[in-house]
This record gives C-alpha cells, sequence and structure tokens, in this order.
C-alpha cells in the first residue's frame, strides 16, 4: 500500500488527512509484517501506528494494554469511528469478557485490548491459539523491562506468545519513556528483525519549575493560595493514597472544585471521575499516579507533583499527559528536606526479601499449591507472591502446571537456592535513577535538556522553558492567616470511609483523624500495645465531631461496638463514652461466635477476610430490625471486619449500618 492509498482510507476510516512522516515509517513497516519498537513522547498519535494497520488487515489485531482506563477511551472512539473494537479486563464481569472471547474466535472483532494479567486465564489462553491473528501490540512497552520505571511480570507472558508468532506476522511495542538500556531490553526480548524507531522527545510548550519548601505544610498553603489562579484544569499528583485523600480534603476547604482518585475507588466511581476530567468538571484531580496514562485530553493544562518521583523517567511519563495539543503547560515539582524518604522506601520494598522467596519454596516443598493456597500457607502480599512467582518461574526453580482451569505450581526439582545478583544489580540500578531525579531538582541547567538527555534524546536545541533558563522562580510565602487556616484543617480533617456494598446496608463511613496524620495514631499504640491505659477524652470529642459532621441528617436509633480480638474492653469503654456525648444508646449484644486472630497478622485482604467470616452474631435477635445503627472500631485498615458484620447486621434486618473509627489507615491489596 502505498502512502497516498493508505492517507485515503485514513482520512474515510479515521478523519486524519495525513500521516506524520515518523508515523508513515511505522505504519509501512507494520504493513509490511515487520516488527517494530516505536519511541516516541506522549500525544505524538502512537496509537493511530496501529488502529490503521488494524483496519487494513484481515483477522484480529490484539493489544496488550496494562490500563483499563486507555481501553474504556479508545474502544469508545474506535466505536464511534464503526470500528469494532473490544476489551478485556478486570472491572468486567466474567460472562461479559467470555462473549467477547467468543466474539474475537468467531471473527467479529478488528481490535482486541486485554490487560496482560488476563493471559494467566485458561479462556484466553485457548482462545489466543484458535483465534485469526493479524498482528500484536505491546503498549506500554516499558513494561517488559526489569529496568523500565513501571515493570510489570505479566508483561513477560506476551513474549512467550510473541515467539510463538509466524513470520511475517508483524508486532508494534510502543512507548513514551525507554532509557537505552530498557531499549535494548525490549529487542532482545521480541527478537527477530526488529527495527528502532525513536523519535525527539522535546516538549518546548512546557514550563517547567521546582519549588522548595521546608515542611509538607508550605505544600499545602501554596497549592491553597494558588491553584485557583492555574490556567484551565490540571491534576496533582501525590505520593500514597492518604496524601490524596488529605490534599483533596483541604482544597475542597480552600474553596477549590476538586475530586481526589486512586486505585483503591471501585470501578465506577474511577469512570466517573476520568469522564469528568475529560470534561473539565473541576479545577483540578489530586490522585496517585493510578490516574493519566491512557487518558487522552489534550488540554492539561497544569501538572503539579507534590512528591518526588523514583525517576526522571517516572517523572516525563507523569508530566507528558500535559500539553498534547502544544499550547502552554506549567509543570511544577515540590520539594523539602525529607521528600527522598517515600520514593526509597519504594525502591526497597520493590522486590520482597530473600526470606520471602524461601516461605514460597518451603511450601512447595510439601506439595503443588494454586496461587490461594500459596496465600493461605505463607501469608503474605498478593503482589509479592506474584513477583516471587514470576522470578522462580524465570529462574526455573518453579513451574507452572495446567489442570483444566486451574493453574498450579510445583518445583521443578532443579536447585532451589535463589540467585539474587539481578535483585541487587536492578535495586543499585533504581538508586541511581533516584539520584538522578535529585540532580533534576537541583541543576542549574536547563530542566527539559537535562530529561531528554536522560531518556536518550540528545537533541540540538536552546532551551528556556524552565525556571533555570528565563521563567521566574517560584517561592512559597506563608502568612499567619494560611497558618491558622491549616491548623484549623488539621484539627477538623475527618477521613471519609469508602465501603458502600451491594450486598449490604453498609454506607461510607468516617473516621475522626487518618492514622499517622497527628499523634492519634502514636495515642492509639500507646493505649493498645504499650498499656496505655483508656483512649483519652480528646480522641472522644474527635470522634463525635467527626460523626456529627459525617451524619448531619441521620439520627441513629442505637450504637454497637466491634468485639475484640485483644485488648479487653478499650473500645467498649470508647463507644460508651462517645455514646454519652451523642446521645445515642449503646448496646453489648454484638459478640463474637468464635476466637479470631489480631487482623495486623495478616498480610492479605483474603486473609483479612477469612479470619473473620462468619465469626460475629447478636445475642439479641431482632434488636435491630428495621434500625439505624452506628457501628464503632478503634482502626480502619482493609474494611474486612466491618464488611463482615455488615452482612451479619443486613440479614438480620438493619436499615442502615454507619461504620464509625478513630483512625483510618490504608488496607492491603485484593485477591
Amino acid at each position: 500500500m502505498t502512502r497516498p492509498e493508505a492517507q485515503l482510507l485514513l482520512k474515510q476510516r479515521f478523519g486524519i488527512p495525513s500521516f506524520y512522516d515518523r508515523q508513515w515509517e511505522a505504519v509501512s513497516r507494520v504493513l509490511k509484517g515487520e516488527r517494530v519498537l516505536l519511541i516516541e513522547k506522549t500525544g505524538f498519535g502512537k496509537s493511530l501506528c496501529f488502529q490503521f494497520p488494524a483496519t487494513v488487515f484481515s483477522g484480529t489485531t490484539v493489544i496488550f494494554s496494562p490500563l483499563i482506563a486507555l481501553m474504556r477511551d479508545q474502544v469508545k472512539k474506535l466505536s464511534s469511528l464503526g470500528i469494532s473494537a473490544r476489551c478485556i479486563n478486570s472491572e468486567q464481569t466474567e460472562e461479559e469478557n467470555t462473549d467477547i472471547i467468543r466474539e474475537a474466535k468467531e471473527g467479529k472483532i478488528k481490535i482486541l485490548y486485554i490487560a496482560p494479567e488476563r493471559q494467566e486465564n485458561s479462556e484466553w489462553i485457548e482462545a489466543a491459539v484458535n483465534m485469526n491473528l493479524s498482528m500484536v501490540v505491546v503498549d506500554e512497552a516499558h513494561c517488559i523491562s526489569v529496568w523500565g520505571h513501571d515493570f510489570r511480570p505479566a508483561f513477560r507472558r506476551i513474549i512467550n506468545l510473541v515467539k510463538l508468532l509466524p513470520p511475517g506476522l508483524p508486532v508494534l511495542a510502543v512507548t513514551a519513556t525507554a532509557t537505552k538500556r530498557v531499549e535494548k531490553d525490549i529487542a532482545e526480548q521480541i527478537g527477530g528483525n526488529l527495527t528502532i524507531l525513536r523519535g525527539n522527545l522535546l516538549r518546548d510548550n512546557f514550563k517547567l519549575f521546582v519549588v522548595p519548601v521546608s515542611s509538607d505544610d508550605e505544600k499545602m498553603i501554596w497549592l491553597g493560595k494558588n491553584i485557583e489562579k492555574m490556567p484551565g484544569t490540571g491534576i496533582i499528583y501525590t505520593g500514597t493514597r492518604t496524601d490524596t485523600d488529605l490534599y483533596t480534603k483541604w482544597l475542597e476547604r480552600c474553596g477549590v472544585s476538586v475530586r481526589g482518585y486512586n486505585a483503591g475507588l471501585d470501578a465506577e466511581s474511577r469512570v466517573e471521575i476520568e469522564n469528568g476530567l475529560m470534561s473539565n468538571r473541576w479545577k483540578c484531580i489530586v490522585s496517585t499516579n493510578a490516574l493519566g496514562m491512557g487518558i487522552d485530553k489534550p488540554d492539561i493544562r497544569f501538572i503539579i507533583h507534590t512528591q518526588m518521583p523514583q525517576s526522571p523517567v517516572h517523572y516525563y511519563q507523569e508530566i507528558g499527559r500535559a500539553g498534547r495539543d502544544g499550547e502552554t503547560s506549567y509543570i511544577m515539582l515540590f520539594h523539602g528536606p525529607d521528600d527522598r524518604r517515600l520514593p526509597e522506601s519504594f525502591i526497597e520494598n520493590a522486590r520482597p526479601s530473600v526470606q520471602k522467596y524461601q516461605k514460597v519454596i518451603h511450601a512447595l516443598e510439601q506439595e503443588m499449591l494454586t496461587e490461594t493456597d500459596i496465600l493461605r500457607k505463607v501469608n503474605l502480599k498478593l503482589n509479592q507472591i506474584r513477583v516471587i512467582k514470576a522470578d522462580l518461574i524465570d529462574q526455573g526453580i518453579i513451574r507452572e502446571v495446567q489442570f483444566g482451569k486451574q493453574k498450579m505450581y510445583e518445583l521443578t526439582g532443579k536447585s532451589t537456592k535463589i540467585d539474587t545478583t539481578s535483585f541487587d544489580e536492578l535495586r543499585k540500578t533504581k538508586m541511581q535513577d533516584l539520584d538522578q531525579m535529585t540532580a533534576y531538582i537541583q541543576t542549574g541547567e536547563s530542566r527539559m535538556k537535562f530529561l531528554c538527555d536522560y531518556l536518550g534524546d540528545s537533541y540540538d536545541h536552546n532551551y528556556t522553558n524552565c525556571d533555570n533558563t528565563g521563567e521566574r522562580k517560584v517561592r512559597v510565602q506563608v502568612t499567619p492567616e494560611w497558618t491558622e487556616k491549616l491548623a484549623d484543617f488539621k484539627l477538623n480533617c475527618f477521613p471519609v470511609i469508602e465501603i458502600e456494598l451491594k450486598t449490604s446496608n453498609l454506607v461510607s463511613g468516617v473516621a475522626a483523624s487518618f492514622y499517622g496524620f497527628s499523634q492519634v495514631g502514636s495515642v492509639l499504640h500507646r493505649c493498645k500495645y504499650e498499656q496505655g491505659g483508656e483512649f483519652p477524652d480528646f480522641l472522644v470529642e474527635m470522634f463525635t465531631r467527626a460523626v456529627k459532621q459525617q451524619f448531619a441528617g441521620t439520627r441513629f436509633d442505637l450504637i454497637l461496638y466491634v468485639p475484640p480480638s485483644n485488648h479487653g474492653d478499650l473500645v467498649k469503654s470508647f463507644a460508651v463514652r462517645a455514646g454519652s456525648a451523642l446521645r445515642i444508646p449503646v448496646y453489648h449484644e454484638l459478640v463474637k461466635t468464635r476466637v479470631t486472630q489480631q487482623q495486623k497478622i495478616f498480610e492479605s485482604a483474603k486473609l483479612k477476610s477469612e479470619n473473620v467470616k462468619d465469626a460475629f452474631t447478636l445475642i439479641a435477635p431482632g434488636l435491630v430490625k428495621g434500625k439505624k445503627i452506628l457501628l464503632i472500631d478503634d482502626i480502619y485498615d482493609s474494611g474486612a471486619t466491618v464488611k463482615e458484620i455488615g452482612k451479619m447486621l443486613t440479614l438480620q434486618g438493619a436499615e442502615l449500618i454507619a461504620p464509625a473509627v478513630i483512625a483510618k489507615t490504608v488496607g492491603g491489596d485484593t485477591l
């Protein structure tokens, strides 16, 4: 197909008049059946390089993507163009995914997006063999490489499929962020006669700033004073889910139209916020880095980081979501004296300890196990188990065995000695990357040139788009008025417990504080584990204010409290005092039917749920029928206990169950 012929089809099918030269180079090679690695900046139009050929080929193009938001967005756009496109992911029901797989096998789908993790599914494995594949695409291809900034073990399985493809079946890998080392690793894994196309990563429409601060309070004060002065709409990135909640509530207190976003939200909430971002419903979204990848919004006018990213690659990826329309966009990074601690902890904990690998090996020495069996036997977080499995498979220590639809794991009989050389090298490399992020912050030269050089894009250009090359420096001005406003906020910041379930009458609840945000966490720890006596009166006062604020329009009939696994009557005493202050009667009829362990000893959410399953009852049947109940506990973590009690009380006829706790922390992973 010639370029004029292709551009005629491009106009007819996508409404786009022509390809960029680099786009056409990639498209033409794919149409010839070649293997291509395309490294281009965000907003370049990489998706067109596989969507257009997919419409030309006779069969189905499979696109592996880790980004559910991108899948939804791309499928919606392609469908509006009359192109048959669907996606398979964990947010859809198994019935929906099964129907889509059947349609793909029948040749009814032109473009199929799938999350790499779905390759674990036996239904997909069988379908891939019987599907009329025309092309395989690896989106966010840096995830293949352990040296990449977002390595995912499931991406390794894509390579297994690629190796089975016949010669002449095209493979396209695309990414906006790959150092030379990552580029080399991707190329070696994909194999074949691979062509690498690397474009210019310069974003001269960016205005780049680093804002020095002496504390997190200064970050919050600057945002409260200035965010409304920023042009258009944008994203504020935080380091943790707790920070997302804090900054969202703070900006709301300052009168800013804002929403918080993180991976812990349910699918419906995430879609609603993503749609709101696209339509500029709020001034900004406060989010962990869970938001943005795959969101094709051209007019994000500012991106602000409250936390230092792990590397310049992470940073370039995240700021690359701004200004895709080529218009001026403002990129700001706060930096304080303690900001290196969080990314250091992420790097240190990226690989489980050798002892945890040995726990998995020892469990498999006894018998062949499923993933869930391993989870129960070794009591580790699910994501840790998946990293360990992938590494042990790579080293030939364990292997997968398929029994029908069930996947099990066993030792290979070879050595069980773990080679940690690659782990140590990777950790060292990531620490060096973090050092480079520090160097970006401290540089007195062009910040854009620093990022381009780091990513292997040495480009002869006169950079004048940062606070080192002509733009004004940004400084934080703290006044007594704003100091007092922030102090008042901290005393009245009551985190919401998002816990509403379709299977019970639980509603979203409230906590008096975040665990660790103030002195609350240390006080709770002292009372529970250091024989510090009853929870002090100031916690009762904070708690009652939180309940009155969150449930101002609700009249509760009674209070129940979570019976303890240990620590005596701490929660009982607290509930009685809180009930007196709130003038709500407290009942003691909620009891345990069996002994449970302390939830804190379990690593995974699944084990926490199993620990409390069917463990509660009421000794006064009929007590809660038709009633609105305030359910009190000291700490909210995974929510397993509250959910289990909520289910039981719903079956007993409760009209509404509202959880309220002294402190909220961030729970574990999910299965």
